[in-house]
C-alpha cells in the first residue's frame, strides 16, 4: 500500500526507483511494501483428479448374468438385475419369440439400465447355436473347415453377426478355438474346426473377423484349451495331464494365434491342468490367468458359466465369483441371474476383508466397462484400451482395425 501511495503522490520518478529494487532501494521501503509474515498453515489435502465408482458398483460391472425364460425387459428378474448394475447379460433360447422381440427386450434392458451394458450370446453355427431361431442353421465347425475357404467362413459368420446386431447383441461367445477330431457329438467333438492347431487357428480367426465385421465383438474359447477332455464341464472336472510344453506345441497355439491378431475377449474352462493348478478349474486358477496374460493378452477374460456343475458342485455362486476375479477373471459368467445379488454381495464382502484386492475387482470392471462401450475411468480410474482384432481386407487392402464396442 506505501508503494502504491508513493507512486500516487511522487509521479513518474519514483516508478523508475521501484522497478530497480536491487538497485538501492531503501531498505525501509522494501519492508514496509512486503506483507508482514504469518504463522505457518497445514498444506491442504490434495483434490482427488478422480473418484472411482463405488465398490457396490463395480463389484455388479463384472457380472455377466442370464435371464431364464424372460421375454420382456419389465419382467421383475430383468428389473432386478438391472437395478444391480450388472455389466451384462446372456440370451439363449429361452429369451426368443422373434425378431421383433428380442430387438425390444435389449433395447429395453439397454434403457433399464442407463448405461452401457453387453448383450451377449453364444452362436457358434452347429449344435451350439442359441440364437437359430433368429439366424438359421448352420453347419457344423467341423464341417465348414472341411467344406468352405476361408473367405466364406468369414462371410458366413459375417451374415450370422449381422442378424445378430440387428436385434442388439454385441457380444458372441465364438469361436471355439479347442482341438478335436473325436466323435461328432463329443463334448467339444463338431464344435472344432480342426485337431490341426494351424487349421483351427486359421478357421477360428475367419469366423472371428466375420463376426467383426458386423459390428460384433467375437469370444475365442476355451482356454486353455478343452479338447483333451471327453468329461462334460456341464456336469464335472477332470484332470489334464498334458505338460506346458505339450499345451504350448498345440492346444495354445490357436489362442496365441488370435492373441497375436488382437482378440479383445478370451473365455476360460472349467478343466483342471496338472501343469497349473491341479485342484482348481482354470476359470478359478491364478496360474491359468497368469499363464494366459503372458501369452501377451490385454482383453477381457470372461469365464464360462460358474453355474455349470465343474465348477457349481465344488463351489457356490457367490464363493466362484470371489475366486474367480481374485484369480484374474474379469467378467463372471452366470446363465442364472437370480443368483446376481448374492454374488455381488460376496465380492464387496471379499473386499471388505481383504481377500480380494480393491485394484484386481477395480480392473476387472474397468474391462467390462470398456467393452460394454462405456467408460472405464469413470468406473474404476482407468485408462486403458481394449485389443481390436486386426481384420485382412478380403479385397487385398491394408488391414484394418474392429472398433470396440
Amino acid at each position: 500500500m506505501l508503494v502504491v501511495a508513493a507512486l500516487l503522490t511522487v509521479g513518474a520518478g519514483t516508478v523508475a526507483a521501484d522497478t530497480d529494487d536491487e538497485a538501492g532501494e531503501p531498505a525501509t521501503l522494501r519492508a514496509a511494501a512486503e506483507p508482514r509474515p504469518t504463522a505457518a498453515r497445514p498444506s491442504p489435502t490434495p483434490t482427488p483428479t478422480c473418484t472411482p465408482a463405488p465398490v457396490e458398483q463395480q463389484a455388479a460391472a463384472v457380472l455377466v448374468v442370464g435371464l431364464p425364460g424372460v421375454t420382456r425387459p419389465d419382467d421383475p428378474l430383468a428389473t432386478e438385475v438391472t437395478g444391480l448394475g450388472v455389466g451384462g447379460f446372456f440370451l439363449s433360447e429361452s429369451n426368443v419369440v422373434s425378431t421383433r422381440q428380442v430387438t425390444a427386450l435389449t433395447q429395453g434392458l439397454r434403457a433399464q439400465a442407463g448405461r452401457p451394458v453387453v448383450v451377449a450370446t453364444d452362436e457358434e453355427s452347429g449344435r451350439v447355436a442359441l440364437m437359430r431361431e433368429l439366424v438359421g442353421a448352420g453347419p457344423s465347425p467341423r464341417r465348414m473347415a472341411a467344406r468352405e475357404t476361408q473367405a466364406e467362413v468369414r462371410a458366413r459368420a459375417a451374415e450370422t453377426g449381422t442378424v445378430l446386431a440387428q436385434v442388439g447383441i454385441d457380444v458372441d461367445l465364438a469361436p471355439v478355438l479347442d482341438l478335436d477330431d473325436g466323435p461328432a457329438g463329443g463334448v467339444i467333438g463338431d464344435r472344432s474346426f480342426s485337431a490341426d492347431p494351424t487349421t483351427a487357428a486359421e478357421y477360428g480367426l475367419a469366423y472371428a473377423t466375420g463376426l467383426a465385421d458386423a459390428g460384433v465383438t467375437p469370444t475365442v474359447k476355451h482356454f486353455p484349451g478343452h479338447g483333451r477332455s471327453t468329461v462334460d464341464s456341464h456336469t464335472a472336472s477332470s484332470l489334464v495331464e498334458a505338460t506346458l510344453d505339450d499345451l504350448t506345441a498345440s492346444d495354445l497355439v490357436p489362442f496365441q494365434r488370435a492373441i497375436d491378431a488382437g482378440a479383445p475377449v478370451v473365455m476360460m474352462n472349467h478343466l483342471e491342468y496338472a501343469v497349473l493348478d491341479p485342484d482348481l478349474p482354470a476359470s478359478l486358477s491364478p496360474r491359468a490367468y497368469a499363464l494366459l496374460r503372458d501369452l501377451g493378452f490385454r482383453g477381457v477374460a470372461i469365464t464360462d458359466s460358474v453355474g455349470m456343475g465343474a465348477v457349481n458342485t465344488r463351489w457356490d455362486f457367490p464363493e466362484a465369483a470371489v475366486m474367480a476375479v481374485a484369480a484374474g477373471a474379469d467378467a463372471v459368467l452366470a446363465t442364472d441371474g437370480a443368483q446376481a445379488v448374492r454374488m455381488r454381495d460376496a465380492l464387496v464382502d471379499a473386499v471388505a476383508s481383504g481377500r480380494l484386492p480393491e485394484e484386481r475387482l477395480a480392473e476387472a470392471a474397468a474391462r467390462v466397462t470398456a467393452l460394454a462401450g462405456g467408460d472405464p475411468r469413470a468406473m474404476s480410474c482407468r485408462d486403458l484400451a481394449l485389443p481390436s482384432l486386426v481384420r485382412p481386407d478380403p479385397t487385398g487392402s491394408p488391414t484394418s482395425a474392429v472398433p470396440q464396442p
